[in-house]
């Protein structure tokens, strides 16, 4: 709404209703045409004194839909999964005073909330706590708070960017303020937009449409109360302006939305029905190319109330239109000029003036094609359409490629298999006979995708989804190691360290791996380093490697008969106990190795002419000790 508008509050209590069908014409109090009213709370019920914006969240766990409301005094959480028997769970307070204006929109399961409010700056609120609250209606805390501004309009969010784009601040004249909400209970400044004056609302996008020369930018189209403006704000140092347009006959620039094709843009004006004495007038603009922006034409409704906010679904276009509530209006035939209402919901059954009274927001975008509206007067309404949808889904599949995990599973999400299925109603969910694929499942698989829209509606297409593994095998070499030749020898005779459990391996599609040793066992290396290296081919063709030094050093071997002279080992063999006696010199240090070279004991600054170790713990088999580092004797352990 624009700020320069008093709101004139009603304060009507009114019994909290549930599922009334549309019938000739009404439902209930309230007048209709193809939309029943499902449930709704009084502004009494939500302990406020006017209501505001909305919007809604889907909970990614369980597809739990919630209807996120302004009002005057915060922010109402309602739990609308069954839209008959809705729940209220509580409300998050407004972060200052309270304001007929409040805005929020959703971002990584947080919603972020704005205010006009002085000093209200921007909450966030973790919508995962939403799942359980023990005792409804709660007073929630806000789980971060941003202060980069103060008191703002609206906000909007790129959820593909991760961006908030505070409007309507005393920031950048009020124009956009970027905030970067990537982490969302830690927004961090981003800059801003101050050449085109002051934004009322925004749609933000990366940009996919018709103009190529755009093609993956981030682009704001800015409702800036008498034109609409276009800039490229993928460099947030540096927004660029591409173009502007007005019209004409204008009274304040609110709002607009996007055709799903990013062709035609939908704007409302929101005071020329009172300085003009409009119907109810809807501006579309053909966004074709961004550089030169051109007016289509101008749809005229049936009553005289002033449009608000407004969003496109598939093929409708609703918007909340003030007293007459909220009206639906099929674009299928927008580029043909031709725009047609076919459906509408009155939350103001008073009277359909050009009054700033009645419906603010409208959110249609759940799955189960329930729409929520705020109502400044009335609080909260959820309805839905009445007209049984018969038309199937349109399924489109592609055929994919996926890659094995490291437990050799991966799970495919159905809609990567989507290939640009569509529906009617604009939403709809994507399945898949089998998603979950393991290593006996190589090669090409195929399934069958199945689209259901939001009335049970389905189609189905076949795909291909071709499984690969592209993991190798990992091998774990032993740690490098120095050895001595053999007893009597100049070199050292390499063990097969595979057979020894030295050298192992995994592969996330076979078990047990088949490694080979380089050299190979049974070779006889000579003084100096040895590079030790093994290898595992998987059925798919993937290597896996390791490698490791081996030293081969002369000075440990002996004759021992030699190097008995100085040094009297006993008892060898030995099963507990082996004593080191010296004859003629002090012992230092002692050093025990096993047949490949591991140092399995070490003791130094011994400083003593007799030695106790004890190896009862060792495995039997032959050892080496080494003795003041330049003897050594070979034990055995029984």
């Amino acid at each position: 709404m624009k700020k320069i508008f008093s709101i004139l509050i009603c304060f009507i209590s009114t019994i909290s209703v549930a599922q009334t069908p549309c019938i000739g014409g009404v439902a209930g109090a309230y007048a209709c045409d193809g939309y029943d009213l499902q449930s709704s709370f009084t502004l009494n019920d939500l302990n406020a004194g006017s209501g505001n914006d909305s919007w809604g969240w889907t909970d990614p766990n369980n597809g739990d839909e919630y209807a996120l409301v302004g009002l005057n005094n915060g922010t109402a959480f309602i739990n609308i999964t069954d839209p008959i028997n809705p729940v209220y769970l509580g409300k998050l307070p407004t972060h200052s005073g309270n304001s007929s204006w409040r805005d929020i929109k959703v971002y990584n399961d947080h919603a972020f909330v704005v205010s006009e409010a002085g000093g209200h700056g921007m909450q966030v609120f973790d919508l995962t706590r939403l799942r359980s609250v023990a005792s409804p209606p709660a007073t929630f805390t806000e789980d971060a708070h941003y202060n980069g501004f103060g008191s703002a309009h609206n906000i909007v969010i790129n959820e593909d960017s991760g961006f908030a784009y505070g409007v309507g601040t005393s920031s950048f004249n009020g124009g956009p303020h970027f905030v970067n909400i990537q982490n969302p209970t830690n927004p961090v400044a981003a800059g801003g937009y101050a050449m085109d004056n002051y934004s009322h609302d925004a749609q933000v996008i990366t940009y996919n449409g018709p103009d190529t020369d755009y093609t993956g930018k981030e682009v704001l189209f800015g409702s800036n109360e008498n034109e609409l403006v276009i800039v490229d704000i993928t460099d947030k140092s540096n927004p660029v302006s591409i173009s502007s347009i007005s019209y004409t006959n204008v009274g304040y620039t609110h709002q607009g939305w996007f055709t799903e094709d990013s062709r035609y843009f939908i704007v409302g004006d929101e005071t020329d029905e009172l300085n003009f004495g409009f119907d109810t007038r809807t501006i579309v603009f053909d966004l074709n190319d961004l550089d030169n922006p051109q007016h289509h034409f101008d749809y005229s409704g049936t009553t005289s109330a002033i449009d608000h906010n407004g969003y496109i679904v598939g093929d409708k276009y609703y918007f909340a239109n003030y007293r007459a509530g909220i009206r639906v209006l099929d674009v299928s035939d927008i580029a043909n000029g031709n725009m047609s209402e076919i459906g509408y919901f009155d939350t103001f059954p008073n009277s359909n003036s050009a009054q700033f009274d009645g419906a603010w927001n409208v959110y249609p975008f759940f799955a189960s094609g329930n729409i929520v509206i705020s109502d400044i007067d009335r609080g909260f309404f959820l309805v839905k359409s009445s007209t049984p949808d018969t038309t199937d889904p349109i399924a489109v599949c592609q055929d994919i490629t996926a890659s094995l995990g490291a437990n050799g599973e991966v799970t495919i999400d159905p809609n990567d298999v989507d290939g640009g299925s569509s529906d009617d109603s604009g939403s709809f969910t994507a399945t898949l006979d089998t998603n979950t694929f393991s290593c006996s499942d190589i090669g090409t698989n195929p399934v069958i995708l199945t689209i259901t829209d939001p009335s049970g509606n389905t189609d189905t297409c076949n795909a291909v989804i071709t499984i690969v593994d592209d993991m190798a095998p990992e091998i774990d070499c032993p740690t490098d190691i120095t050895v001595a030749p053999d007893s009597g020898e100049t070199y050292f005779t390499l063990p097969d360290y595979v057979a020894l459990n030295e050298a192992t391996g995994t592969d996330n599609c076979l078990s047990p791996i088949s490694i080979s040793q380089d050299p190979v066992a049974g070779t006889q290396l000579t003084d100096g380093t040895h590079t030790i290296s093994f290898e595992s081919t998987d059925p798919s063709g993937n290597v896996g490697t390791c490698t490791f030094v081996l030293t081969v050093d002369e000075t440990l071997g002996f004759d021992e008969n030699e190097l008995n002279v100085d040094f009297n080992i006993y008892p060898n063999p030995t099963s507990n106990l082996i004593h080191v006696v010296s004859k003629n010199q002090m012992v230092n240090s002692v050093v025990i190795y096993d047949i490949l070279g591991k140092s399995l004991f070490s003791g130094s600054n011994i400083n003593s002419e007799q030695v106790v170790i004890d190896i009862s713990g060792y495995s039997k088999g032959m050892y080496f000790l080494k003795i003041n580092n330049n003897t050594t004797k070979k034990i055995i352990k029984e």
